[in-house]
């Protein structure tokens, strides 16, 4: 080999070895080596989660909580200053545990990109040297993997930015941020898993909003106080809107409560609350008696100021609550403590729907001009935003919200043994409940819903029971043995309330898994029907003034053969036999709980 190549070749590899050195020591992430154009892929963004690992083992650990319906696993990152990798480690330690998840809508990826920043500051450059002391975190840097891995540029198209987004949806086309209640998607079924292990203290939900265009570039919503426990609400407020906010404006962000304007064509008629429910990240969290923050970056930022403002409100709540980490957790202990109590309250009242408050307040909107113009292809206005000539205006803001229907609820339910669906619900929340061991008949109440109606169309892969009429009813019932007896003196009874009160809005029965109950399985023929119609009319006078006044009030009943005979059908012991409409989950007072569990 010629001199020379000789001394070239050496002096390329010794430049090889110095740049693998070098790389080795640069955690730039990805995103900010793409200036923020690009947000990497889910296999980079592990790869980068494991040089962080390796670099500071006693203080990050990665994991693994499942595997997508893809294949895909679920990956999660627990922090903590001193190795406390574990939920009873650090619940003996009394530290908080934190969960911050991104990505559950992939295309709203802040959050990951934003993690993955702040990791490095605190692992890495000591830039928060104490902001892990005193709680545990617990970090998802992408909820939906298949999701983000199904990215294209034409994903989001009210979006600014990165060049291309994961999809809204999981591979099966759920929307992960609607199925915290029905935990239908594998990854929900995981999550929960994983929110039993640690169960956390305070939950922060990372996303990008849509909607109309204004200076914030960031806005923020937490649970109305109605929907909870006032110890989580006086110190979500405390934390959040009298520390962290007002931080987080020092750093020059522009922040606001969520913006769901009422009229998306003129932002002057006023914001009102988006309607959060238990389906949701937030609501799921009030029904755990756990605070939440959801954070909602503004879509028509730039992606770079889109991940910072993420970036900084994320890292002074962890400041906010590591201050402090006692009020946290004295307040979502006696979150559990009064939900516990209130089972033996004489007239407990659980509220199950909510409203929007009449009364509104005075905001300030920082927003922009605006004109709107006729369209001649919708027919309607166009309103189109001037983001170089800020507006300030005086709106109505409706966000406040009171209880609508409310219920008291039963010492126990009791869920027959073969309702298996039911059950698998209870189990896949962590709901505890005990097996009677032998058949027992008992009289308890329970309701009758009749003349169910559906929604026009599927939503989330269910077609939803829209209404129902609901009659309070005491039954004898046989349960067999293997039934389940549900108490609600536990922490987590609010979630049982909501999965098994009918009119609760993301019920089981309101989702569909009870569907059947409405299915008559034996029918008359027309000729014996005809037979059975002329008996009962001759024997129940006051049957006849009831068929007549249908028939009055009812034209398309009068003239429908088959509903005229069903009319009788479901007014006779053939029909009453089946049971139609029951629903099959009794509520039980406190004499026939302690009947049935005498060592509860």
């Amino acid at each position: 080999m010629p001199r020379v190549l000789s001394t070239m070749l050496l002096c390329f590899a010794s430049l090889m070895a110095h740049a693998t050195s070098s790389n080795q020591h640069d955690f730039t992430t990805p995103a900010e080596i793409a200036h923020f154009r690009t947000t990497p892929s889910y296999a980079d963004t592990l790869a980068y989660l494991q040089r962080l690992q390796l670099t500071a083992p006693g203080l990050i650990r990665v994991e693994t909580f499942g595997t997508t319906p893809e294949g895909r696993p679920m990956t999660v990152v627990i922090a903590s200053a001193d190795g406390t990798f574990d939920p009873m480690a650090a619940r003996k330690a009394g530290k908080p545990v934190v969960l911050v998840q991104a990505g559950i809508h992939p295309g709203e990826i802040e959050g990951k990109d934003a993690g993955l920043m702040l990791l490095r500051d605190i692992a890495i450059e000591h830039k928060f040297p104490h902001v892990l002391d005193h709680l545990v975190l617990v970090y998802i840097p992408v909820f939906s993997v298949d999701g983000h891995e199904n990215s294209s540029p034409y994903n989001r198209i009210n979006q600014n930015g990165p060049q291309s987004m994961g999809f809204r949806g999981q591979s099966q086309y759920l929307n992960l941020n609607r199925d915290y209640v029905k935990a239908d998607a594998p990854e929900m079924r995981a999550w929960l898993k994983l929110w039993q292990r640690w169960l956390p203290d305070f939950l922060i939900d990372v996303h990008t909003t849509d909607g109309a265009d204004y200076q914030y570039d960031l806005t923020w919503y937490t649970e109305d106080a109605h929907k909870l426990d006032p110890a989580i609400d006086a110190w979500q407020r405390d934390a959040l809107v009298d520390h962290a906010l007002p931080a987080y404006e020092k750093r020059g962000h522009l922040a606001s409560i969520y913006l769901e304007f009422k009229n998306g064509r003129d932002p002057r008629k006023g914001i009102e609350n988006f309607g959060s429910g238990p389906r949701f990240s937030t609501g799921y969290a009030a029904l755990q008696n756990r605070p939440a923050l959801l954070i909602e970056t503004h879509m028509l930022k730039p992606y770079a100021t889109r991940v910072r403002a993420s970036y900084d409100l994320v890292e002074l709540m962890l400041e906010q609550i590591d201050r402090d980490p006692a009020a946290l957790l004295r307040a979502t202990a006696k979150a559990d403590a009064d939900t516990i109590a209130r089972a033996h309250d004489a007239q407990p009242r659980v509220a199950l729907t909510f409203k929007l408050d009449p009364r509104s307040t005075p905001f300030d909107l920082k927003g922009f001009a605006f004109t709107t113009t006729h369209s001649d292809i919708s027919n309607s206005l166009w309103i189109q935003y001037h983001p170089t000539r800020p507006q300030t205006y005086s709106i109505d803001n409706w966000n406040g919200l009171l209880p609508d229907v409310s219920i008291t609820p039963p010492a126990a339910y009791a869920i027959p043994t073969q309702w298996t669906a039911i059950i698998d619900k209870l189990d896949a929340h962590g709901i505890h409940y005990r097996r009677i061991e032998r058949p027992l008949t008992i009289h308890a109440r329970g309701y009758q819903l009749d003349e169910p109606k559906w929604m026009a169309k599927p939503f989330e892969g269910h077609l939803m029971v829209r209404d129902v009429v609901m009659h309070d009813v005491t039954r004898d019932v046989t349960l067999p043995a293997g039934s389940v007896i549900v108490p609600m003196d536990q922490r987590a009874a609010n979630v049982a309330i909501e999965l098994l009160e009918p009119q609760a809005p993301d019920s089981l029965l309101r989702w569909g898994y009870l569907d059947t109950i409405f299915e008559a399985k034996e029918y008359g023929e027309p000729r014996v029907l005809e037979k059975l119609a002329h008996d009962m009319l001759a024997k129940r006078p006051a049957l006849r003034t009831e068929f007549e006044q249908k028939l009055h009030d009812d034209p398309a009943f009068a003239a429908n053969a088959e509903a005229r005979l069903e009319f009788f059908f479901e007014r006779s012991p053939w029909y009453a036999v089946q049971q139609v409409g029951a629903y099959p989950v009794l509520r039980l007072d406190a004499v026939q709980l302690q009947a049935l569990m005498p060592n509860q």
